[in-house]
């Protein structure tokens, strides 16, 4: 859902500046908005995880394999796999007399000595740095026998293996602006200001603040005149999306948590600005937020090559999924279905 600040009424109707331009507005602007900046605990390392709906059992750590149907498996991208077993969940159960594995990917046979994929003795292939190059499908051939005086048996098992990665988190903002005349260059050095006293805020959790959209408008007022606005959006996203997870003990540096911290931050600050604002005595600064504009939604979103679809991956439906397991081009990912969650509003718009 969209979330707007709490507060009271927009004070359309205050004073505005009685020498808009004059060194001191200019001025009062600055010293208000600095008054804000509030400092944030600072967050330590990474977290590695599941997706929240990807859950870590016993059987997802062991994953055997269907005489019926190929078996779907997800690895984390740079991530070790889990064991993908050479066997029937009747067979992990039973005896095996001689058995012998063989493993076949997209690029054909498996050797024990490779460096990317093993083989265990029992027939477990394992990955130890799971690449998007790796995805595909994965067969295993079984030979055994039931006991000793029964003749060899054949077994052929099929597995589909994706790569997935988290979904880029991030926060959308936007916030409206009493402005000075939208041709004035005073507009565009408060910009800039509000946008480094944004990023400080955020900064020690690890998070950045960037500018989606500024633009100037002239608004008709109910039963009044016009007057200049500026309409600013900006996300604030985690830093480090695009990297591999790196060891973390602390829980609070998990990025979810680290971007909750940050709109938290934000959204404290323009709730300070309509305080200080309240208090003022003098007339007010030509340039100032007009309460109750602020607005906010929560986005996850797949990388290009990348997408949701939870009828397709009914076990991993929160995951971005790569789009074509064994022929993946990181240039060519368009025809992924790439979602955009607005979580509020429980809906997805996929491209």
């Amino acid at each position: 859902m969209e979330a707007s600040a709490p507060g009271r009424r927009r004070r359309r109707g205050w004073r505005r500046a009685p020498a808009a331009g004059s060194p001191l507005t200019r001025a009062a602007v600055v010293l208000l908005l600095s008054a804000f900046v509030a400092r944030a605990t600072p967050s330590v390392g990474y977290l590695i995880r599941l997706p929240r709906s990807f859950h870590l059992t016993q059987d997802t750590v062991k994953i055997v394999g269907s005489s019926n149907f190929p078996v779907k498996v997800y690895v984390m991208l740079h991530q070790k796999s889990p064991h993908v077993l050479c066997v029937t969940p009747r067979l992990r159960n039973s005896e095996m007399i001689d058995p012998s594995f063989q493993w076949h990917g997209p690029r054909g046979k498996i050797i024990s000595e490779n460096s990317t994929a093993q083989v265990t003795s029992t027939g477990s292939l394992i990955f130890q740095n799971f690449e998007e190059g790796m995805s595909g499908v994965y067969t295993c051939f079984l030979e055994y026998k039931p006991t000793v005086e029964e003749i060899v048996k054949n077994l052929q098992l099929k597995y589909v293996i994706y790569a997935y990665r988290e979904p880029h988190y991030y926060y959308q903002f936007t916030a409206r602006y009493h402005a000075a005349p939208c041709n004035s260059i005073y507009n565009i050095s408060f910009e800039k200001k509000l946008l480094q006293i944004l990023s400080k805020l955020v900064l020690d959790l690890s998070c950045e603040v960037s500018l989606l959209k500024s633009e100037c408008h002239r608004v008709k007022m109910q039963r009044a005149g016009l007057q200049n606005e500026l309409f600013f959006t900006f996300s604030v996203s985690s830093l480090d999306t695009e990297k591999g997870p790196k060891p973390c003990t602390d829980h609070s540096c998990e990025s979810s948590k680290r971007l909750s911290k940050a709109k938290n931050l934000i959204e404290r600050f323009f709730n300070q600005q309509i305080e200080v604002l309240g208090r003022r005595a003098e007339p007010l600064p030509e340039i100032y937020y007009i309460e109750g504009t602020l607005q906010m939604v929560w986005i996850n979103r797949c990388f290009p090559g990348y997408g949701m679809n939870t009828l397709k991956h009914p076990k991993c439906p929160e995951c971005c999924v790569i789009c074509s397991p064994g022929s993946y081009n990181p240039r060519d990912g368009t025809h992924c279905l790439q979602c955009n969650s607005s979580l509020a509003f429980g809906a997805k718009a996929c491209v």
